[in-house]
């Protein structure tokens, strides 16, 4: 096996390990967000603050792969440094790191305000964003099957919604309900603009390629900023001062208060590698497409746990999505094996044979 062969089927098992940590983490965490403040909690900044919060548990994975790369080296003659995260990639990691903490706010207001249903709705916009900042800022090129992809998830996300004005929470105002909506349309559009400026950093980084232990690297700083952003919102919004307080007063127990928040924030780190992952080893519009096609699985997941209702626009919202899926990668596979079995390139005549051709031609022409 060649080494190119190598590095792309290493490729492809990282590629789908990082799905695999996304496709947890993106279910996990609407749901466990959701549950806080069905539960009786309160503080906005403080359940933000918990989707980065855990971001030192990336240290784990980290050292693994450390000492993966020290073992290889002293097994074999390979004498390739460990790769560490440049400074302009840890730059734009912390520019990147405080968007996401104000995106963690909106989302977390949004989540506080509006059913699982609704949420889910709004957030499936994130894709037409990412669409259009990965078109302008990494030009994505777009094939048939990705179009199709897009606009079936886009609908089936828009089928979601059919009876969501249905679902407002009862004793909750017009006002409320309005700046929830907007708070989680205002965290699509910021979602849908971090993926493409992260791969567009990756592009950026002058490497050959980026490992693994740069993607962790990476992400580590990016949660690292975004945490402290939320931090500060803590501090002004004096969040420190009653969780020990909403921990006694949880409607589900003080147990299950912290069995929540931690759970919260350590399974949400399984979205932040698995996106930033799926980003370096495909692209920003893949890390969306896995995203929005589990939208209907978090769905049915509220059903079960939430006991919300199941309409039959939610089957059909499901359908939809699997298609746009099998869409998406249809194409992807298409395009590999094009890329793997390139068409023979027709034969093009020098411009001065042609030209010799056509004055013979011209001289039979005249007798």
């Amino acid at each position: 096996m060649g080494r190119a062969e190598g590095w792309t089927r290493l490729r492809t098992a990282a590629l789908l390990v990082n799905a695999i940590l996304l496709g947890v983490g993106n279910c996990a965490n609407p749901l466990l967000t959701r549950l806080y403040f069905i539960g009786g909690g309160t503080r906005i900044w403080f359940s933000a603050w918990l989707q980065t919060a855990a971001w030192p548990v990336t240290f784990i994975p980290l050292l693994v792969s450390y000492l993966h790369h020290r073992r290889r080296r002293s097994q074999t003659s390979d004498s390739g440094e460990f790769q560490h995260i440049t400074p302009f990639l840890f730059i734009s990691a912390a520019l990147i790191g405080l968007l996401m903490g104000l995106n963690n706010y909106l989302f977390t207001y949004g989540v506080s305000k509006l059913p699982v249903s609704t949420v889910l709705l709004i957030g499936s916009s994130q894709l037409g964003f990412t669409s259009v900042f990965a078109f302008f800022l990494v030009k994505q090129k777009f094939t048939a099957f990705t179009i199709n992809a897009v606009i079936l998830l886009t609908l089936s996300a828009v089928v979601l919604g059919v009876r969501a004005g249905n679902d407002r929470p009862a004793g909750e105002s017009n006002k409320e309900y309005i700046l929830g909506f907007a708070s989680t349309a205002g965290s699509a559009a910021l979602l849908g603009l971090v993926f493409p400026l992260v791969e567009l950093s990756y592009s950026k980084a002058k490497k050959a390629r980026i490992e693994y232990s740069t993607v962790l690297e990476f992400q580590m700083v990016l949660c690292f900023a975004a945490t402290l952003v939320c931090t500060l919102g803590m501090f002004i919004n004096h969040d420190f001062e009653v969780i020990s307080r909403e921990a006694r007063e949880y409607e589900l127990g003080k147990t299950k208060y912290f069995l929540v928040i931690v759970g919260d924030a350590i399974l949400t780190q399984f979205f932040y590698v698995g996106a930033l992952g799926a980003t370096s080893y495909g692209s920003s519009l893949l890390s969306m497409v896995i995203i929005t096609v589990l939208l209907p699985i978090t769905e049915l997941m509220a059903v079960v746990f939430y006991h919300e209702k199941f309409q039959a626009e939610k089957g059909i919202s499901l359908f939809l999505s699997l298609w746009g899926f099998v869409s998406y990668f249809y194409g992807d596979i298409k395009n590999n094996i094009k890329k793997k079995n390139p068409q023979p390139a027709t034969m093009q005549w020098p411009d001065s044979l042609c030209t010799t051709c056509q004055l013979k031609l011209n001289l039979l022409n005249s007798v």
